[in-house]
């Protein structure tokens, strides 16, 4: 059984409909994955609350992880280790300083981490397939987008509402949240407005850059815009900083397409000016970022403080008389923060991994992602390559995610999504992979082969820009 997502053959996708294959489709369970994340359903099982995700993946995770490490899926890859040596560090660091908890936190926590990432690692393989997870990724944004203008004036996320009035199973919590520039924060199908604001920035770069030699410029243009105000309406500083980087990137790209050594003068830039604020401002580059990735003079004050006293919960401090707990952190404890810091939010993906599991544990997870955004900024296309384009967003998606997790923190279904996506680009890393993705000739009549769908081509047209169909 396959899930596809098939599109009306276009001139530009003349080639794409050549190449495909029954096994460059959506599997079914990347299909019935996405869909539990963006379905956030509960159900009670005996003493214990599962969400559908976490079901699915409690039971596909295993025999998956078992394939990946002998080779089923292609090479293993440095990011596939440095994964797992987290998930094993993070189950020590939990039996040492929560050790009634361990049993309960590491395998739910665990599963989500590596469930998401082994999951796209086994489906996602070749660039059709992940082209086709591409275009499912940006139908969920446009169809959750309704339902997040309705939210920006009503407060009431439809979707979670809706689930949990239905017996027998509940949702996410719904969170009231005050109104920034007038409007309501989204919510939407997550349980926070600012994973709401991640998910859709993910999408983002993927939607204008990765489907650029799949989908007509008019509908690129449109969808990309209504992915970006989809993230835009979380109002979060974080995912409109991942918006904004993205776009940056999308400018310089096209701006300095010609020059050669345009990456490495952004670089050189980018030292340049933090260099530059270091020597001329009384306060550090940390913090004068902080106060232009946020909302209001306060967050940034709050969330320098929040950082200050994470490091000190990790490295400790005489001074403040808070011990160090480097090697494996605090676990699901409290962490020490100054008396008048009433509540212990952390926003700050990177920091919580170090304080909950030592450094350690961060810097696994941390080397994970970049590894593989290394390996893809590493790898050589040829101009016209059919994976140049996908390339290149993959890796803006990965540098405003993970400045993005700088800013917040992610659990839940979003933590497992932001895994599956590092996941599902590691097709492009395995040996050999681009080597065999070279374009192939088209029929003698200059058209595409068939398409295994039930849909003929006059119906394929009718169901644009996407069809899904359930094989």
């Amino acid at each position: 059984m396959t899930a596809t997502l098939t599109d009306a053959p276009g001139p530009g996708r003349a080639r794409a409909a050549a190449t495909s294959d029954p096994t460059d489709r959506l599997s079914l369970l990347t299909f019935l994955y996405l869909l539990c994340v963006v379905i956030p359903v509960t159900m009670k099982l005996g003493s214990v609350y599962l969400s559908t995700l976490r079901i699915l993946l409690l039971l596909v995770t295993l025999p998956m992880l078992v394939n990946l490490l002998t080779g089923r899926y292609g090479k293993t890859i440095p990011t596939d280790w440095l994964f797992l040596g987290h998930a094993m560090w993070l189950t020590l660091a939990l039996a040492i300083n929560n050790p009634d908890k361990v049993i309960q936190q590491a395998p739910s926590v665990g599963v989500e981490f590596l469930g998401g990432y082994v999951l796209a690692r086994a489906t996602i393989r070749s660039r059709a397939q992940f082209v086709t997870m591409c275009r499912f990724l940006v139908l969920i944004v446009l169809t959750l987008f309704p339902f997040a203008l309705l939210e920006t004036q009503t407060g009431t996320p439809l979707i979670i509402q809706a689930i949990r009035s239905i017996p027998g199973i509940t949702s996410v919590e719904i969170t009231y949240i005050g109104k920034r520039l007038g409007l309501e924060r989204v919510q939407g199908v997550f349980a926070h407005p600012i994973h709401f604001g991640l998910f859709c920035s993910v999408a983002f770069s993927l939607a204008f850059v990765g489907l650029r030699d799949v989908t007509g410029t008019t509908r690129r243009f449109a969808t990309s815009a209504v992915v970006g105000f989809s993230s835009f309406l979380a109002l979060s500083s974080g995912a409109i900083l991942a918006i904004a980087l993205q776009l940056g990137l999308i400018v310089w790209a096209f701006a300095f397409r010609k020059v050669e050594g345009r990456w490495w003068l952004l670089v050189g830039l980018f030292a340049l000016m933090w260099v530059a604020i270091d020597l001329l401002s009384n306060r550090s580059p940390f913090d004068v970022f902080m106060s232009y990735a946020t909302f209001s003079a306060h967050n940034a004050y709050w969330r320098s403080i929040i950082f200050e006293w994470g490091m000190m919960n990790i490295f400790g401090s005489v001074e403040n008389n808070v011990p160090a707990s480097p090697w494996f952190g605090i676990g699901l404890n409290d962490w020490i923060r100054p008396s008048f810091m009433f509540s212990g939010s952390m926003d700050n993906f990177w920091l919580v991994m170090g304080v909950r599991y030592g450094f350690p544990g961060f810097l696994l997870i941390a080397a994970g992602f970049a590894v593989q955004v290394a390996k893809l900024i590493r790898l050589k296309l040829p101009p016209g390559h059919p994976a140049l384009f996908l390339r290149r967003a993959s890796v803006f998606t990965f540098l405003g995610l993970s400045f993005t997790l700088a800013t917040v923190h992610v659990w839940g279904n979003v933590y497992s999504f932001v895994m599956f996506f590092v996941g599902a680009t590691a097709w492009m890393v395995q040996p050999g992979a681009m080597d065999d993705d070279a374009p192939r000739p088209l029929s003698p009549q200059g058209r595409a082969g068939p398409s295994y769908s039930r849909f003929t081509p006059k119906a394929r047209n009718a169901t644009r820009p996407y069809a899904r169909t359930v094989r």
